[in-house]
């Protein structure tokens, strides 16, 4: 029985054209600016952002943390929704690793900050209070429904960023789904921002790598920070050689990821014991829920793969699935089918 695999977009593999990239890549030492794949790997992608420079790193949260590190000092505080990936699944680094305070203000369902608690959460120029520094978006929105984050709202916030002499920096590790989504260019999304990072590890479906985009000194000190890290990597072509195929071959793509995140959606909305809105998917994300009170996310998990379609369990009643370029329109429907028949054999 083949595995179908809905855990997450990084469960992808690359593809024929990224693994002869990376056989043939051009490399040099990227600490010493030396590698030329790595340069023409982050000349396109600052492109794409709109932005002036870019810097490869080994991950989104590397991207996210390095970010943090180069925009506030110790001491500082950001604020970001509760909902974030930041907040929730980057392990505290900004705190552990750079003494950055977070406050968390409530993320709406579609992933929004509402603007008038974002204003209200700025610090007064007071001996009390930390510095506000940074605001914090995340596009898509994980943990709200892989929803999009619209060019309005980001202009928004990033005007009341201005106005109050904060940076805004987008977690954008998905933004060329929100960009496809929307019908409109990353860049557009990514205007208002300081600074961004966007995944090619994910939907890109590149094997390592993220990278963060922003102006010429701002990824200057961001380039200092990734060498305390420990992310000054050497030939670092070969893994840029993947991210330059995932830029120019795969974003058109990911539009196909969505339909099919909107199919699997409509189908779970018809199984007996699961509830989902297939409104609310509007990406390649989709989260469910089990709803029969003798079965939770976790069993039901563990015997969704013994028959066959992995997802994750993200709460005690919910479940994840994300689609991938991996995923075919049978695929989605063979889940289904496997979902319903052991949501049947529970009953």
């Amino acid at each position: 029985m083949d595995m179908i695999d809905l855990r997450s977009d990084t469960i992808t593999r690359p593809t024929a054209a990224m693994r002869k990239a990376m056989a043939e890549a051009d490399v040099g030492d990227d600490v010493f600016g030396e590698d030329p794949t790595v340069n023409r790997l982050e000349t396109m992608a600052a492109r794409r952002m709109g932005k002036a420079a870019a810097l490869l790193v080994a991950s989104g949260t590397m991207g996210n943390l390095v970010a943090l590190l180069a925009h506030c000092g110790r001491g500082d505080e950001i604020l970001l929704g509760d909902q974030s990936h930041i907040f929730f699944y980057e392990q505290g680094g900004a705190s552990a690793l750079g003494g950055i305070h977070p406050r968390t203000l409530p993320n709406a369902a579609d992933g929004t900050i509402d603007l008038e608690k974002i204003a209200a959460a700025i610090r007064p120029d007071d001996v009390h209070f930390p510095h506000s520094r940074l605001i914090i978006l995340e596009n898509t929105h994980n943990r709200c429904d892989g929803t999009p984050l619209t060019v309005d709202y980001t202009a928004a916030v990033g005007d009341l960023a201005r106005r109050h002499g904060l940076a805004l920096h987008l977690d954008g590790a998905r933004i060329f789904n929100a960009a496809a989504a929307l019908g409109v260019d990353a860049a557009e999304l990514a205007a208002p921002a300081d600074s961004i990072t966007f995944c090619l590890s994910k939907g890109l479906a590149a094997p390592v790598g993220s990278v963060l985009c922003g102006d010429v000194d701002f990824i200057r000190r961001a380039r200092r920070v990734r060498k305390s890290l420990g992310g000054g990597m050497r030939q670092a072509g070969i893994i840029a050689a993947a991210g330059i195929v995932a830029l120019t071959e795969m974003v058109d793509r990911l539009i196909e990821d969505h339909a099919h995140a909107r199919a699997l959606a409509v189908g779970l909305a018809e199984i007996p014991g699961l509830s989902i809105d297939p409104d609310r998917v509007a990406s390649s994300i989709v989260y469910f829920r089990v709803v029969r009170p003798e079965t939770n996310a976790a069993t039901l998990a563990a015997r969704l793969a013994d028959a066959g379609v992995r997802v994750l369990p993200t709460a005690a009643d919910q479940l994840r699935a994300v689609m991938n370029y991996h995923v075919t329109t049978q695929d989605v429907q063979l889940a289904l089918g496997r979902i319903q028949q052991v949501m049947r054999q529970d009953a």
